[in-house]
């Protein structure tokens, strides 16, 4: 009778481990971007808004615009209305807004334009995002 025991002790041991032994459907599967990974735009023709930023930035270093480089043009998830520009003492909407990071160059020195939608870019003195 001892001899049934085991065997019946055996089978339901083996039973109860196979399953962990099958093929699982556990896998990895990649995920899609939110965003688009950011492409360098240098030697691509700019965008519009790049070429505004571009505008924008001669005026304001009063230097021809063929002087300034687009070193990149990145669409960001800003986390909320301050489009990563936010200023000390002033209060943004507590929502994610979809828009763009535009870094030039000029004189060695780097410039960030963000915007958003139909908002043309700004000048980001101090980026915080």
């Amino acid at each position: 009778m001892a001899r049934g025991s085991w065997g019946a002790a055996s089978l339901l041991t083996v039973l109860l481990l196979a399953p962990g032994c099958g093929p699982t459907d556990d896998t990895v599967k990649e995920q899609p971007m939110d965003t688009p990974p950011p492409s360098a735009s240098s030697g691509v023709d700019p965008s519009e808004q790049a070429r505004a930023a571009v505008d924008d930035l001669a005026a304001r270093l009063q230097t021809d615009p063929a002087a300034i480089e687009v070193v990149a043009e990145e669409p960001v998830t800003w986390r909320d209305g301050s489009l990563g520009c936010a200023r000390p003492g002033m209060s943004y909407t507590q929502a994610m807004v979809e828009g763009l990071r535009i870094t030039l160059r000029v004189d060695g020195a780097d410039h960030e334009y963000h915007s958003s939608g139909d908002r043309q870019p700004f000048w980001c003195k101090d980026p915080t995002q």
